[in-house]
């Protein structure tokens, strides 16, 4: 499927029913799977046979739905997550371990920054942050002998700086490890990392995938052009025998196509249990299916809003890359040529004060904390999304105090504006 245009795969791909069988993709709604023999079973736990046995692993509902976004993306497997949160960090553990290091764009979610930062931490990987508009000097210096993964985003939440991906890629290429990008606000709709050089895609499906806030998920993609035995010593995990799983090793097993996301299954799904639920699968392919229309129409109303703000003397900057004069304009028309997303970030003269009253007057977005759906939303990331992150940490990644995150829905966009303007007339 993945030879077809986007459009034709968020409408068909993933699944292909035969003949008498559903025409929409069926919700396998059960924990376990029977058998007739131990000796079929025990294929399956062997890895030497394709199946179902538990849902905890695999499910035929989020494997059909992970095969659509794989082809979205153009990789050659992938796998559904409980949440973003849980894609990310199966993503970056699959590879780093205790004693590693990690490279990342400081310009990235808050959640996400807490999860390198500090959790991961605490398990013994070390983590670099750098601007993501840094030199290639200076991205350079953030590398050490065991740094295992290079991380950012595509279009940073909610900072909206656009990652330049080729940069980040050859950096991390150069020193032998994989660039992992989250392209949750961009969507494959919007970019596709593999095409600049990206190795693993991530998402929190809960966002644009889904589109209309019914189930939390994540997805990780794997591009399968990494080469893991070309850099075995960097990734025993993956290119020597891991004897919890009868001595596999993934890379000799299943290839660059399979070893990742197989691993990832097979180890940490196993061990961690962070799994989508098939009914929630089910829902998130009902949003996929809408994806290349929604993108279209939360880009313009992004680009709309946008515009009006920047023309509103109260206002005293906004971020969005879809503005000629904002500084990742030049990354966008490169990277994301058919529009970026539907957030917009701004600040109010007046800092965090304004930004309270302001949200507080709105009408139609409701202050919530989400983000990337078909009703518009707003929130100040300062005290919410990124409230345990310090002052310096909070410049650090672009993220002023007095910031207003605001996710353009599905809405008119005259309505959103004239919304805006009452807000910012009352304040």
């Amino acid at each position: 499927m993945s030879h077809y245009r986007p459009e034709t795969i968020c409408v068909q791909g993933g699944y292909t029913p035969g003949s008498g069988e559903p025409r929409q993709i069926p919700i396998v709604q059960s924990t376990t799977f029977k058998y007739a023999t131990s000796e079929e079973m025990g294929k399956l736990f062997d890895l030497e046979a394709s199946g179902y046995f538990y849902s905890r692993l695999q499910n035929p509902t989020c494997d059909a739905v992970a095969a659509k976004i794989a082809a979205l993306e153009g990789g050659t497997a992938a796998m559904l997550t409980s949440s973003g949160q849980a894609a990310n960090f199966f993503a970056l553990f699959n590879i780093a371990s205790c004693g590693d290091h990690i490279v990342s764009s400081s310009s990235i979610y808050g959640g996400t920054f807490n999860l390198i930062s500090v959790t991961m931490a605490k398990m013994g990987i070390e983590a670099t942050f750098v601007p993501p508009d840094c030199t290639e000097a200076e991205l350079e210096q953030a590398f050490r002998p065991n740094t295992k993964a290079v991380f950012g985003e595509t279009i940073a939440n909610p900072a909206l700086t656009v990652l330049d991906i080729e940069k980040f890629a050859r950096a991390a290429h150069g020193h032998g490890v994989p660039l992992i990008v989250d392209n949750t606000f961009a969507t494959p709709v919007g970019c596709r990392p593999f095409d600049w050089g990206a190795d693993i895609v991530t998402h929190s499906t809960t966002k644009y995938m889904d589109g209309h806030g019914v189930a939390v998920g994540g997805a990780v993609v794997d591009s399968g052009k990494f080469d893991w035995m070309a850099h075995a010593e960097k990734f025993p995990g993956l290119c020597t025998p891991d004897e919890s799983y009868h001595g596999i090793t993934y890379a000799e097993k299943f290839g660059q196509a399979g070893a990742f996301i197989t691993k990832c299954t097979a180890q940490l799904m196993r061990d961690f249990g962070c799994t989508q639920s098939p009914q929630s699968a089910f829902y998130l392919n009902l949003g996929l299916e809408s994806l290349h229309v929604r993108m279209a129409r939360h880009c313009e109303n992004g680009q709309a809003v946008a515009e009006f703000l920047a023309s509103h003397p109260a206002v005293e900057a906004v971020h969005y890359c879809g503005l000629p004069g904002d500084p990742y304009h030049a990354l966008a028309e490169k990277y994301l040529p058919r529009g970026s997303c539907g957030v917009v970030s701004f600040e109010l003269k007046g800092g965090r004060p304004a930004a309270e009253a302001f949200m507080g007057r709105l009408r139609l977005a409701a202050i919530e904390t989400h983000v990337a759906d078909a009703r518009t939303c707003c929130l100040n990331p300062a005290t919410s999304t990124h409230r345990q992150m310090s002052d310096e940490q909070l410049s650090a990644a672009g993220i002023p105090a007095g910031l207003v995150r605001m996710s353009c829905g599905l809405e008119s966009a005259e309505d959103l504006i004239d919304d805006i303007r009452q807000a910012l007339e009352a304040v």
